[in-house]
């Protein structure tokens, strides 16, 4: 299993639009087979940076997850939304393997 951060940072003007952008989401991503974990937004510190967080099986299993996702309405939809309302300045991913003990497995 694999854990993908989506580290954003975002306008702090336009935090109503990254919260809408993030609801999308809690429909979406699980429809199209990742199993969330949740969409963060700032609260205390920076004003500038939320986290998408959910897990995946391999990253075979991503590819097809990202074409079901591109394919489903309310994902195309949310995509048109952040190009339009422009509140996302950068967006990375990083892919993470659980590993600790004895959460993670020994091999």
């Amino acid at each position: 299993m694999l854990t993908c951060i989506i580290r954003y940072h975002i306008d702090p003007n336009k935090k109503e639009q990254f919260a809408q952008y993030a609801q999308n989401w809690g429909t979406a991503i699980p429809r199209a087979g990742g199993d969330l974990i949740g969409y963060y937004a700032p609260h205390e510190g920076s004003t500038t940076l939320a986290y998408g967080i959910y897990n995946i099986p391999s990253l075979a299993e991503y590819e097809a997850y990202r074409a079901r996702l591109a394919s489903d309405p309310l994902g195309r939809e949310n995509y048109e939304f952040a190009q339009k309302e422009k509140f996302l300045l950068r967006e990375d991913r990083t892919f993470l393997k659980l590993v600790s003990t004895p959460h993670g497995e020994r091999k």
